[in-house]
């Protein structure tokens, strides 16, 4: 009978551990997901692609782009405001540290003419394609 109110008392902080890793796992993730910063994209008219990412609160001297083996990657750090402490908040939802965004590229975009730039928290990325995938009309004679 012992034997069997200790192993349910065993079982039963057992639950209640695995409950809390539950718990900090989900956390983590939440805030992981939170320092993943939200985008746009779209085909233009003219058939360029144009890539939106949200990174208020970042300066342009911490954001980095590059593109290796066709994977656009976009990575930047938003740091703690200098007048304020952690300790200072009572609830602070902006997130702060690095965070990074990958796009995978067609085959036909030119690495070479891709532009961006960093305006009022809003990056903004031009992808175009290489001459010779744009689209040609022919005429009929």
């Amino acid at each position: 009978m012992e034997i069997s109110k200790t192993a349910k008392q065993l079982g039963s902080k057992i639950e209640k551990g695995a409950e809390l890793v539950i718990n900090k796992v989900s956390d983590t993730f939440d805030n992981l997901a939170s320092h993943i910063p939200f985008s746009n994209l779209a085909k233009k008219e003219d058939n360029t692609f144009h890539i939106d990412v949200d990174l208020p609160g970042v300066d342009k001297k911490d954001v980095n782009i590059y593109v290796e083996d066709n994977v656009l990657i976009v990575s930047a750090i938003r740091h703690y405001k200098n007048e304020l402490s952690r300790d200072d908040y009572y609830l602070c939802e902006s997130s702060f540290g690095k965070f990074e965004r990958r796009y995978a590229l067609a085959e036909n975009i030119d690495k070479e003419k891709i532009d961006a730039k960093l305006d009022d928290g809003r990056l903004s990325i031009e992808l175009h394609k290489t001459e010779s995938s744009k689209m040609k009309s022919i005429s009929i004679k």
